[in-house]
């Protein structure tokens, strides 16, 4: 055994190891160690002990709270659907100190990685555990870099099942994300501030099933990231890209190889969105981004973004320009299986997709 172990009950301490037999197991102050929480312990106690390269082990149970990690290097790893996260039981009182401690849970959040603009919390691993019934996200991440989300199930949260923002090269693989409020998994350059795309870097959204959220994928303000394998079904919209008239624009992305369909859920007007229903890929505001390859079936609605693979001018004006939608096989959706209604846009293109109908008319192979 490499690794020391220590267990987490009400709180962690070498004495508690000790009482465990693993004592003995040579250790040096550097070296990572597993600290494993049970059943009535505090997940955040356990994070707070982390050292980066530590692994916080949660074993499978119900935890009422939420989990604040400024930690880099720091793998929270559950046991799947055993381990859930859900938000703590609301007391009469909170004091000021419990709540600067822990401003994931003030913000609504289930599990938080938090850096700083000028001090990013790097190389954060959430493995295989559920995040449910939070007011606002299930995993909220800002100011992070190498942020990897695998086999996480996040559902049923207000606003969105797994977000990212001023962040890059993040990985989200092989996540669940349903029923959330908004987008099931949603990569931003900032929520609260305008202002031009943010390089991700490459962050990849792979494999992912997201169903029964008001848009499965949402990419806002945001450059260079890969959408792709996914399966997006039973949303209001599957794949939203959404950029607007500031520089960088929003673009220069890839969204290749995902299973697009029925998101024939009705979501109501917002105040940034008109109603959406019927939505499989959408474009507004984009440049230089690829759609290809894509199967696109039965989105069905009557809003002006329903269909199956659409350009849409920005709701700010901005003009989609020097995209490419080719391969993709796009059928069963209606109004329209392709619609360009940007055609301001420049240099958008669509070559080689088996469709049925397309507004204008003639941009189907077949």
């Amino acid at each position: 055994m490499s690794k020391r172990h220590m267990k987490c009950l009400a709180g962690i301490t070498v004495s508690t190891a000790t009482a465990l037999g693993l004592a003995a197991v040579p250790s040096t102050a550097s070296a990572p160690r597993d600290l494993v929480v049970q059943p009535g312990g505090s997940i955040q106690r356990a994070v707070d002990a982390a050292r980066p390269g530590d692994t916080v082990l949660i074993e499978p149970g119900t935890y009422r709270e939420s989990v604040l990690i400024t930690t880099p290097g720091l793998t929270l790893r559950g046991t799947g659907g055993r381990t859930v996260i859900s938000p703590a039981a609301k007391t009469a009182k909170t004091t000021k100190a419990a709540k600067a401690a822990n401003a994931c849970a003030t913000g609504g959040n289930g599990v938080c990685v938090v850096g700083t603009k000028g001090h990013t919390v790097d190389d954060v691993k959430i493995r295989a555990l559920t995040v449910s019934g939070f007011t606002k996200s299930g995993i909220w991440a800002s100011w992070t870099d190498g942020l990897s989300v695998r086999g996480v199930t996040a559902r049923k949260n207000g606003t969105w099942g797994i977000a990212q923002e001023r962040s890059t090269r993040g990985d989200f693989r092989r996540n669940t994300a349903t029923k959330n409020g908004d987008a099931g998994i949603f990569v931003a350059n900032s929520v609260s501030e305008e202002g031009g795309a943010t390089d991700t870097k490459g962050t990849v959204v792979l494999d992912n099933a997201v169903t029964g959220n008001r848009i499965g994928v949402t990419a806002r303000r945001v450059r260079n990231l890969v959408v792709d394998g996914n399966l997006l079904a039973g949303n209001c919209s599957g794949v939203f890209v959404v950029g607007d008239e500031s520089k960088p624009a929003a673009g220069a992305m890839t969204i290749s190889g995902n299973r697009i369909l029925e998101n024939n859920k009705f979501c109501p007007a917002t105040p940034r969105l008109s109603a959406i229903q019927g939505s499989g890929i959408v474009l507004t505001g984009s440049e230089a981004t690829v759609v290809r390859d894509n199967v696109v079936r039965d989105n069905v609605g009557t809003t002006p973004l329903s269909g199956g693979i659409l350009l849409f001018k920005s709701f700010v004006g901005a003009l989609n320009t020097d995209n490419s939608i080719s391969g993709n096989l796009v059928r069963g959706n209606k109004p329209a299986d392709l619609a360009n209604r940007d055609t301001a846009g420049k240099g958008n293109s669509f070559v080689s997709n088996t469709c049925g109908t397309s507004v204008p008319a003639g941009m189907c192979a077949g």
